[in-house]
C-alpha cells in the first residue's frame, strides 16, 4: 500500500488537514452565502480531517484488496475517532463544534448515520483515486526538502494550535460567567417580584415560559427598579428601612452585571471573536442562548 517514514506520514497529515479545510470552508461558505474560514485553528487546516485522513489509511490497510470491507472499515475506524474527538472537545470546552442532534440515527448528537456512511465513501475515494497523485507528489520531493518544510508547518500548526486553545478556553470562561450573571440576575428578579407583589397586594407571580436573554433580563430589571422607586415614593410607609437597604444592595449588585450592547466586545478579544464566526454550527447544550448571544456579537449584531 503506502510505505512512508514519521515525517512522510506527517505531512500525508497535513495534506489531508489542508484539503479538509478547503472542503469545509468551501461548503459551509456556499451555505452562508459569505466567506467562512472553517475550523478550530485559524489557519488552513482542519486536523479531524488529517487525523480521518491518516485514521482511514490505518484501519483500510488488512483490507486494501476488498472495497467492501474498506468501505466498511473507513465507516468504524472515522466514526469512532469523529465521537471521541467531539466528545472530548465538549467536556474540555462545553461546546460542540458540530452537532447532529437534528439528523436521523444521530447519537448524542456526536455522530449519525450520514456521516458514517460518507465516511466509508471517503475512504474508498481517498485509498483508491485521490491519495495516488498525492503520493507521487511525496516520492518526487528530495527527502531533506520535504522534511524541512514539515518541520516549518509542525512549527506554524502547534503556534496556532496553542492559540485556538486558549481561544477555545476563554471563551468557554466567558460563557460561564454569562450563565453566572444570568442566574444571580433571575433570582434578583424573583426577589423583586416578591417585594412588589407583597408591598402592591399583587400575589399572581408570572411564570418564566423561556429563558430570557441578558438584554431581556436588564430591561426587567431596570422596569421593576423604577416601578419600586415609584412606589416608595408615593407610599414610603409600605417599605421598612430593611426592605429599603435590600432594594439598594440589589441595585448595586445590578450597576454590575454586563451589558451585552457595551460589555460583551470586551470580554473576548478579536482571535475568540473570530473564532465563533469561522465555526456558525458549533452549539453549546449547557450554555445555549450565551452562545446566541455571543454569535450575535460576532455577527455585529449588537454591535
Amino acid at each position: 500500500m503506502f510505505h512512508y517514514k514519521a515525517f512522510e506520514w506527517l505531512f500525508v497529515f497535513y495534506t489531508y488537514c489542508f484539503l479538509g479545510w478547503c472542503f469545509e470552508s468551501a461548503f459551509v461558505s456556499l451555505k452562508s452565502k459569505k466567506w467562512i474560514n472553517r475550523g478550530f485553528i485559524r489557519g488552513p487546516f482542519l486536523p479531524l480531517y488529517g487525523s480521518g485522513a491518516t485514521m482511514m489509511f490505518v484501519v483500510s490497510m488488512p483490507f486494501r484488496d476488498n472495497i467492501v470491507l474498506t468501505y466498511v472499515a473507513g465507516c468504524i475506524g472515522a466514526t469512532v475517532l469523529e465521537y471521541i474527538t467531539g466528545v472530548t472537545m465538549e467536556l474540555l470546552f462545553n461546546m460542540r463544534y458540530w452537532d447532529y442532534s437534528n439528523r436521523p440515527f444521530n447519537f448524542q448528537g456526536q455522530i449519525c448515520l450520514r456521516s458514517t456512511l460518507t465516511w466509508g465513501f471517503f475512504t474508498v475515494l481517498m485509498t483508491r483515486v485521490l491519495h495516488w497523485p498525492i503520493d507521487r507528489f511525496i516520492r518526487s520531493v528530495p527527502g531533506k526538502t520535504l522534511y524541512y518544510v514539515t518541520v516549518l508547518i509542525t512549527v506554524y500548526i502547534v503556534i496556532d494550535f496553542t492559540l485556538s486553545f486558549k481561544a477555545a478556553l476563554d471563551i468557554r470562561d466567558v460563557l460561564v460567567k454569562i450563565q453566572r450573571f444570568k442566574d444571580e440576575m433571575e433570582r434578583m428578579q424573583r426577589r423583586l417580584d416578591i417585594i412588589i407583589a407583597f408591598n402592591s397586594e399583587e400575589k399572581e407571580q408570572k411564570k418564566q415560559e423561556r429563558d430570557p436573554s441578558m438584554a431581556e433580563l436588564r430591561v426587567g430589571l431596570k422596569q421593576r427598579f423604577a416601578r419600586l422607586k415609584e412606589s416608595i415614593q408615593s407610599m414610603p410607609s409600605a417599605y421598612g428601612e430593611a426592605i429599603r437597604e435590600e432594594i439598594a444592595e440589589l441595585r448595586g449588585k445590578f450597576s454590575n452585571y454586563p451589558d451585552p450592547q457595551n460589555d460583551y466586545n470586551e470580554m473576548l478579544d478579536f482571535y475568540e471573536l473570530d473564532m465563533i464566526r469561522n465555526n456558525p454550527t458549533m452549539v453549546s447544550p449547557k450554555f445555549k442562548n450565551a452562545l446566541d448571544e455571543l454569535k450575535d456579537i460576532a455577527d455585529g449584531k449588537k454591535e
